[in-house]
């Protein structure tokens, strides 16, 4: 279903908003659509029909598409089918055995029939994503409609492009998406984080001294797009998932100037070559975990061709502070992968990656516990897990405990059986994006074992106002205190500071108070509120390297939730928030567009 076909039925479905007012590519429809994300259900997908660059005056003819996967609804009717009918379908192909006698033979020709039309088709000839085309001197990428997202982003950047790589000898072939900024009309940066199939195959062109062809796809089926984001394992072509489950086969042609296929139905192609000897500076940009990832050196891009489809649209997302399109995406990824997940951890029986800790944050995850220290062999296998690698945050529950998405009947039931001897403390991997780790690339890895049940002893709680008196006898840059699960074994303490020395033994400092405390969380008092339980967690999640940021004292745990710095023998640079620009915003809503409820713009700290 192309792009154009997409719209046309979402507007037949009241699905899609249409803003016809000309609107700016920097700031202006992003910012928008960041806001359209935060409403109830996500929002509806947005189509802005007249995107200008206000700086250079230019009006585009493209217009520009964004929130396309944002809500539940929208993301199952992209796919075409019911996701968990997705899942299981791929579980059944899992556990398929071979068959025992001539019926059970007849039985599977029905299975086997429908594979057939997974695999991507090879068309001779242009597709349709090649009717228009740019070749040297009149490549110029400034001609789409890049969107500019946030006030200190380097630059433009394409944000929803689906990469297509091959290894070295073509053999392996990937779909990826990573960000790319544009530099200039023909050169874009290239951030393919450390860890990805397409770094690795940079790796291997590098070797060899040879240039590295890349196509990248805008718009076509929208299922495209999603496939670029799906964690499948090394050498598995993305696009087969795609032939899955839409059961027909994508059509591919060649692209004009690199030796790579492409979807023939995409909007746009941006082909080009990377030299292995250039590397550019690439961002800042603020990214999905709601900060800004700082700007470091990354392979760079030279287009050799720009071909697009008659009449196409621009297919763009925004990221930044949750929940955002991605949410529904990663949802979808989320009940898909749970077959795949379950064929190295056959106990596992379910797993959820909430919003708030934007997926490589926090991870909720459901077993059927059957030796002592099982959880554990479970975070190792996570931790040893292609793309669950990153995850920083690993929490394990029984069978028995509530709905991994019942957020406060999980709770209780968690904090009703926690004890310090529950947490395990390691290292590993950790995603390119993660900014509070003593290092790069590298840090500390928390699991909780909620799957066995202990009997920790309730504590004398204390009215709020008589324990922040106690805990700033103690340590005087305590300004607040906010209690929550005061009726759980182990209420939660979250104090707002201003931070002035490193929080590392304040655990040892808050024994005095063991009979009123058991959880204790430091957050800054600037950019937080200690009320707002749902921009807390995110905040948390975020900041904490296991190592280093948590601390036990008795049956007290502390955790330093507070931004790093010198002070902590913190050599890194601590980014800055993502928030939008207040004029942008003030625009928006004089122009009667920005319609965002005033509690939600608080509740998510827009």
């Amino acid at each position: 279903m192309t792009l154009a076909k997409t719209i046309e039925k979402l507007v037949a479905l009241d699905e899609i908003r249409i803003i016809n007012e000309p609107l700016d590519i920097v700031l202006e429809i992003p910012h928008l659509a960041y806001a359209e994300v935060k409403k109830d259900n996500g929002g509806k997908a947005l189509l802005f029909t007249h995107p200008i660059d206000s700086k250079t005056g230019k009006k585009f003819d493209t217009p520009v598409v964004m929130n396309l996967f944002g809500s539940y609804k929208r993301t199952e009717f992209l796919f075409g089918r019911d996701v968990e009918g997705v899942a299981a379908e791929i579980e059944k192909l899992l556990h398929m055995k071979p068959p025992q006698g001539f019926k059970e033979k007849i039985g599977m020709l029905g299975d086997l029939f429908s594979m057939k039309d997974i695999f991507p088709k090879k068309i001779k000839g242009c597709g349709a994503c090649q009717e228009n085309i740019a070749l040297g001197e009149a490549i110029d990428l400034y001609d789409l409609p890049i969107l500019t997202t946030w006030e200190e982003d380097g630059g433009p950047f394409i944000t929803m492009g689906q990469v297509y790589t091959q290894s070295l000898e073509g053999e392996v072939v990937n779909l990826g998406m990573y960000r790319l900024q544009v530099y200039d009309k023909n050169h874009l940066g290239m951030h393919w984080q450390i860890h990805k199939d397409s770094s690795h195959f940079f790796d291997q062109y590098q070797r060899a001294g040879k240039k590295m062809p890349v196509s990248i796809g805008i718009g076509g089926d929208p299922l495209y797009t999603w496939c670029a984001t799906a964690p499948l394992p090394y050498g598995v072509n993305e696009l087969l998932l795609y032939g899955l489950i839409k059961k027909e086969a994508p059509k591919l042609v060649q692209s004009l100037t690199t030796p790579l296929w492409i979807p023939e139905d995409l909007d746009f192609v941006i082909e080009g070559w990377v030299d292995p000897e250039k590397m550019a500076l690439e961002g800042p940009f603020g990214d999905h975990t709601g900060y800004y990832t700082l700007a470091e050196h990354y392979p760079v891009m030279e287009v050799s061709a720009i071909t697009s489809r008659k009449n196409p649209y621009y297919l763009a997302t925004v990221v930044g502070k949750p929940p955002l399109e991605d949410k529904y995406m990663g949802w979808a990824t989320e009940r898909i992968f749970l077959p795949l997940l379950k064929t190295n951890a056959s106990d596992l029986i379910d797993y959820h990656m909430p919003e708030n800790g934007v997926f490589h944050n926090l991870i909720l995850a459901k077993m059927k516990p059957l030796y002592k220290g099982h959880a554990r062999q479970f975070m190792h296998l996570f931790w040893g897990s292609g793309q669950m690698s990153f995850v920083k945050h690993a929490l394990f529950f029984a069978e028995d405990a509530p709905k991994l998405t019942n957020y406060e009947a999980l709770s209780i039931y968690a904090l009703n059986r926690f004890t310090p001897k529950c947490l395990f403390v390691s290292s590993g991997i950790t995603d390119a994006l993660d900014h509070s780790s003593p290092e790069a690339l590298v840090g500390g890895k928390l699991g909780i074992d909620f799957s066995f049940t202990y009997a920790p002893q309730k504590p004398d709680v204390l009215d709020s106002n008589v324990l922040l008196k106690k805990i700033q006898a103690l340590m005087s840059e305590a300004c607040e205190v906010a209690q929550f699960m005061r009726h759980t074994a182990n209420p939660i303490t979250v104090v707002g500071v201003n931070k002035s020395r490193t929080l590392i033994n304040t655990a040892k400092l808050f024994s005095s108070l063991e009979d009123h405390l058991r959880i204790v969380i430091f957050v800054d008092m600037e950019h937080n509120d200690l009320s707002n339980i749902y921009m807390l967690m995110w905040r948390v999640v975020n900041n904490i390297d296991a190592q280093r940021d948590i601390c036990v004292e008795k049956s007290i745990v502390c955790i330093d939730g507070t931004r790093k710095s010198a002070i902590d023998g913190f050599e890194r640079q601590w980014p800055g928030d993502v928030n939008c620009t207040p004029n942008i915003v003030e625009k928006l809503k004089r122009l009667g567009l920005w319609d965002l409820e005033i509690t939600l713009e608080q509740k998510f700290q827009v």
